[in-house]
């Protein structure tokens, strides 16, 4: 599951390294949760453009916002299999960007938060899918972010981790005439545990209201540690 995230990198940057034109504005987020904002970038006649939608998909079929929250995550062994995906697959596949994501971990009745993010602190793309829905005149941009089994640095903390994917693969993922299923699922691997690191953060994160850069101070870097840490 992920089901919190940052963004924080000015936007300057972000064109740049995704090759992407930035067409909605965008806020600096250092805790960002389902339903909230975030930038996705869709191929637009032949061009990567950045866009805000809302986190959490709302089917076309659906009559209330509300199920959003339910679908801020979608699995990426079934998503060429669940009804409310299937369509998107083939034709509305987005990345979302980010530079970290928050995991908790329960011990006993607590549950501690953990930073992950790549070594190098540079921005990073979510696999996704994305739809439109209108209603009563309205019409609203919502995503969800695809997850996957985790790799040995994220299952000391979850039994899921949100596909990150690698910039080689970013416009295959984004081209629409891509068709080959088994293709685009082949994709959407466990990102390489030795190109990320995690540490433990404070509590704060847990209020989405916690909305500052004092969140991401470390009270531990786990990497390497894990043994020592989760004895």
């Amino acid at each position: 599951m992920c089901g919190r995230f940052s963004l924080f990198h000015d936007m300057e940057q972000l064109q740049k390294q995704f090759d992407m034109i930035m067409v909605d504005p965008m806020k600096v987020r250092y805790n960002i949760a389902p339903t909230q904002l975030v930038v996705t970038v869709v191929l637009e006649e032949g061009k990567r453009v950045g866009r805000s939608m809302k986190w959490g998909l709302i089917p076309s079929w659906a009559k209330d916002m509300k199920i959003a929250y339910k679908l801020i995550n979608a699995r990426a062994e079934t998503i060429d299999e669940k009804p409310m995906y299937k369509e998107l697959v083939k034709k509305r596949r987005c990345i979302i960007l980010a530079d970290g994501f928050y995991e908790w971990k329960r011990e006993g009745k607590e549950k501690r938060p953990y930073r992950f993010q790549l070594k190098s602190g540079k921005p990073f793309a979510f696999a996704g899918l994305w739809n439109q829905w209108m209603q009563n005149g309205e019409t609203l941009d919502t995503c969800t972010i695809i997850t996957t089994k985790p790799n040995e640095l994220v299952k000391k903390v979850h039994d899921r981790m949100p596909v990150i994917l690698p910039p080689n693969a970013y416009e295959i993922w984004l081209h629409h005439e891509m068709q080959d299923i088994e293709y685009l699922k082949n994709l959407l691997q466990p990102y390489p545990a030795v190109e990320m690191k995690a540490f433990e953060i404070s509590t704060l994160v847990n209020s989405p209201k916690n909305d500052h850069p004092s969140i991401l101070e470390s009270l531990s870097c786990v990497e390497g540690l894990w043994d020592n840490i989760f004895e």
